[in-house]
C-alpha cells in the first residue's frame, strides 16, 4: 500500500511580468477568471481530488493570496446584517474549504527552488504540485487522474498533453514509451528522458509536461543535487531528470481541456469559455457575442 497524497504545493512567488501593468501591485494568481482568482480554480481541483492540505509558496507582494483564503470578519458581518445569505456563504466557503500553510521564496530562483522551499512542510511523503497558470476543465479533475496512476505504481507522475510543433519550444518535452494500463495504452507513458524547451526539430516527441505533478519525496534530494540551470534558476525538469536515474517517472495524457492562463490570449480564451458555461451568464453573454460584427 503506497502512502496517500495529502498535500499540494502551489508555487506562487513569480513576478507575473507577462501581465504588467495589472500585476505591478496584484499577484497574477489573483487575476480573476470570470469571478474567481486563478489560484482558486487550482485549489478547488485539489479539494475535488481529496487533497485538503494546501501549501502556497509566496513571495514579496503576495499578501492578497493569504487574505483571500483567510476569514474576513468585516465583510461577513456586513453581508450578515444585510441578509445577503448567498454572498455570505460564498465568502465563508473560501475560508472554510482548506487548511493552508504559507512559506516564502525570498528570490524567484526557479520552479525547482520554489518546490524545495516547501520541503519542511511536506516532509517525507508524496505530494502534488499545481501551477495555477494552467487551468484545466475536466470531468474527472486532472489531479485525480494523476493520483489514480500514482496510487497504482507508487511513482512520480506528470501531466502530459500533445502540443503542436510550432509551440513545443515553450515546454518541457518527454521521450517516453507507452504503457498498457487498464487498456489505456494511448494515455499512459513511462518516461525515458525529458528536454526543457527544445527546438521544434529536436523535440523527442510532441508530448509536453504541463502544470500538474505528483512527486515522491526523493525529488527534494534531486533538487538539492543539481546545479542551477539557465539564468541561475533551479529547474524542476532538471531535478526530474536526476530522479529518473534511479526512480521511474510516468506521464499521463490527461482527459480535459487546458487553458494557459499565464498567457494573455489563453487567459482571454478561458474567460470567454468559462463565462459561456455559466448558468447565470452563458445565455446573455452568448447573445451579446452574436451582436458583435467580427
Amino acid at each position: 500500500m503506497h502512502p496517500k497524497v495529502r498535500k499540494a504545493v502551489f508555487p506562487a512567488a513569480g513576478l507575473g511580468t507577462r501581465f504588467l501593468p495589472a500585476t505591478k501591485a496584484q499577484p497574477k494568481e489573483m487575476l480573476p477568471l470570470v469571478d474567481k482568482p486563478l489560484i482558486q480554480y487550482g485549489v478547488e481541483e485539489a479539494i475535488q481530488s481529496s487533497i485538503q492540505n494546501i501549501i502556497i509558496v509566496t513571495g514579496r507582494g503576495k499578501s492578497s493570496i493569504e487574505d483571500h483564503f483567510d476569514v474576513n470578519f468585516e465583510m461577513e458581518h456586513l453581508l450578515e446584517s444585510k441578509k445577503k445569505k448567498d454572498l455570505l456563504k460564498l465568502v465563508r466557503d473560501i475560508s472554510d474549504m482548506i487548511d493552508v500553510c504559507y512559506v516564502r521564496q525570498k528570490e524567484a530562483l526557479g520552479l525547482g527552488h520554489a518546490v524545495l522551499r516547501a520541503s519542511e512542510l511536506v516532509g517525507r511523503e508524496p505530494f502534488a504540485v499545481v501551477l495555477s497558470d494552467d487551468v484545466i476543465d475536466a470531468e474527472i479533475p486532472c489531479l485525480r487522474q494523476l493520483l489514480d496512476i500514482h496510487e497504482f505504481f507508487g511513482a512520480s507522475v506528470v501531466a502530459l498533453m500533445e502540443v503542436p510543433s510550432e509551440q513545443i519550444s515553450a515546454y518541457g518535452v518527454v521521450d517516453a514509451e507507452p504503457v498498457d494500463h487498464n487498456g489505456a495504452r494511448d494515455r499512459l507513458f513511462r518516461i525515458r528522458n525529458m528536454v526543457e524547451k527544445p527546438k521544434a526539430g529536436e523535440a523527442p516527441s510532441n508530448l509536453a509536461i504541463i502544470g500538474r505533478y505528483i512527486l515522491v519525496p526523493e525529488i527534494f534530494d534531486s533538487i538539492n543535487a543539481i546545479p542551477p540551470g539557465a539564468g541561475g534558476e533551479i529547474q524542476l525538469t532538471d531535478a526530474l531528470k536526476h530522479l529518473l536515474r534511479n526512480r521511474p517517472i510516468y506521464g499521463y495524457k490527461f482527459e480535459g481541456k487546458r487553458y494557459d492562463a499565464g498567457d494573455k490570449l489563453g487567459f482571454l480564451k478561458a474567460t470567454v469559455e468559462f463565462a459561456l458555461r455559466r448558468n447565470d451568464l452563458g445565455g446573455p453573454f452568448r447573445e451579446y457575442l452574436k451582436t458583435l460584427s467580427l
